[in-house]
């Protein structure tokens, strides 16, 4: 699982890569990431992200 603070759409596809490369490492295919979002027009909830073969579940707060 990896936390991360929501910092744009470039920062977080970058996140998803980091994730992407430790699950390789560790020969895992599902991965978890939390980011803390403070803008006030944020859609808060959990969604699935395919990347590559990897399944990412993608909280937002």
């Amino acid at each position: 699982m990896e936390l991360k603070i929501w910092r744009g759409e470039r920062y977080n596809a970058r996140g998803e890569k980091q994730i992407s490369e430790y699950l390789d490492y560790f020969g895992l295919t599902t991965g978890y990431m939390l980011s803390f979002n403070f803008n006030k027009k944020k859609e808060p909830g959990v969604k699935r992200v395919q990347v590559g073969e990897k399944v990412l579940f993608e909280g937002t707060i």
